[in-house]
């Protein structure tokens, strides 16, 4: 578990940086972030395992398998990645493209430029089937895309 968090930290998942700290304590903060960044991917990847590709009965066959012989998918697993479709019709995900999927639900703010002069709203993208699924697995709770007035600059 250990060597895969490295290997983690250093590959595409989490894109740890050449460090130009000359403190320790800059060094420590910065590699205590990274471990911090994998934490909450690993922790994502778990709630999240019914929209990726994993294969969510490893840990449970990991006890009864024998140790010695190449890991064989479960047939959950590869029914999930011949129809490439979940158990309800959305397409399934690597983290990485989720990731990205989920991150086209944004709020805009909005200034009127005619007539009311500084006055601006905030307004939430309609989520997608994924996303609202995503989210509901991650325990993220948004609110109603209600448009919120203000006349601050």
């Amino acid at each position: 578990m250990v060597e895969r968090l490295f290997r983690t930290l250093k590959g595409i998942d989490i894109l740890v940086r050449p460090m130009h700290h000359h403190q320790e304590k800059r060094v420590r903060a910065h590699l205590f972030l990274c471990v911090l960044a994998y934490d909450v991917a690993w922790h994502m990847r778990q709630a999240l395992a019914p929209r990726l590709f994993d294969d969510e009965e490893l840990e449970q066959r990991r006890h009864t398998r024998d140790p010695v012989a190449p890991a064989q998918p479960s047939p959950a697993a590869r029914q999930k990645k011949a129809s490439r479709l979940t158990v309800d019709g959305l397409p399934i995900h690597s983290f990485p493209t989720l990731l990205a999927a989920l991150g086209t639900r944004c709020r805009h703010r909005c200034r009127v430029t005619s007539g009311l002069d500084g006055l601006t709203f905030c307004q939430l993208t309609e989520p997608t089937p994924l996303q609202q699924r995503a989210f509901q697995l991650l325990g993220v709770v948004f609110p109603v895309n209600r448009n919120v007035i203000s006349t601050q600059p």
